[in-house]
């Protein structure tokens, strides 16, 4: 098949964040190459014009959708799969809806409690708590619509609610819209799914450790930890993908949860649900990720490899869910 590999146009400034998906790029290029197809690289801009007419004229039998952002956002990543659709053209993972509810991080939130899947609440700017009751600290500010860790840091954990207005303003100035989150400390684990000939797989879930981490920092997967490879954090969350016994009851719960948000979500080709693991082992969606990162070192590739499935088989996967 004639396959164009569909991605944002990252400019030479942009972060580790943006500049990750060339990685993800030249990956899906090199592997569509080895399985027999005729890949071709086609970046986009916010110029939908341009990326229609060049769709027109290259006329490929499917798209890879490998468009994160536009214009250095993710609030615009429904445009790529919203204008293929338009133009009936087939492409791997999400649709342009799903890709907007996932993304917008509210939406996703507002879904899951409707849907009774656990949580946690929240507030937005107006500081109007969306849970059963008021809650308290500690807090994580957070970027409503970004993915990659953009924006969480050490600074993102407030513990004193009088600290609250000043972090949430600062990180509003930085990196737009924000909202407040309850957060919940314990585990972190991830939960990798992959489309299959019978419905949905669920890979093998991976823990991430947080190795040597000083009392009073805060444990999360922040953006140092996800790119900056000399940092700290980055050497010292590596993911774990045995568990004890102990976890049975807990693994299987997390399974039967994200089946659940591969449904919710109408998800497509490929996906991850993240979780935190409270103190009392009950599990709380903290993100669902549409068209996660699939670089050869992604959590997503680690958890197919767990799989035995290689990275030509996990492409082929996602190309058969979506023709």
């Amino acid at each position: 098949m004639k396959i164009s590999i569909l991605h944002a146009d990252v400019s030479a400034g942009s972060g580790k964040d943006e500049q990750d998906v060339l990685v993800q790029v030249e990956a899906v290029h090199k592997s569509l190459l080895f399985l027999g197809h005729e890949p071709s690289r086609l970046p986009v801009t916010l110029d939908l014009r341009k990326a229609e007419e060049d769709l027109v004229r290259i006329r490929p039998d499917l798209v890879f959708n490998l468009v994160e952002s536009l214009a250095g956002t993710g609030r615009f990543i429904h445009f790529a799969p919203a204008l293929l659709e338009h133009l009936s053209i087939p492409f791997t993972g999400a649709g342009s809806e799903s890709l907007y509810i996932t993304t917008g991080k509210i939406l996703s939130k507002e879904r899951l409690r409707y849907a009774g899947i656990a949580t946690p609440g929240w507030m937005t700017g107006n500081r109007q708590p969306v849970a059963d009751t008021e809650f308290g600290p500690p807090y994580i500010v957070k970027p409503a619509w970004e993915d990659a860790s953009v924006g969480l840091d050490d600074q993102s954990i407030v513990f004193d609610r009088g600290n609250l207005d000043r972090v949430f303003r600062d990180k509003t100035d930085r990196f737009g819209n924000c909202f407040i989150e309850s957060f919940i400390e314990g585990r972190e684990i991830n939960v990798s799914l992959l489309a299959g000939e019978h419905g949905v797989q669920v890979l093998p879930p991976a823990e991430i450790l947080f190795e040597d981490f000083p009392d009073g920092k805060p444990r999360i997967v922040g953006y140092d930890a996800k790119w900056e490879t000399g940092s700290f954090e980055y050497r010292n969350t590596p993911r774990n993908f045995d568990f004890s016994e102990n976890d049975a009851v807990l693994l299987g719960q997390l399974e039967d949860i994200s089946r659940r948000c591969w449904d919710i979500f109408d998800l497509r080709g490929y996906a991850r649900v993240d979780f935190r693991i409270d103190r009392e082992s009950k599990p709380w969606v903290i993100e669902v990720n549409a068209n996660p990162c699939i670089s050869p070192d992604a959590g997503f590739t680690a958890a197919a490899d767990r799989a035995n499935l290689s990275y030509d088989r996990m492409i082929v996967r996602i190309l058969e869910n979506s023709i």
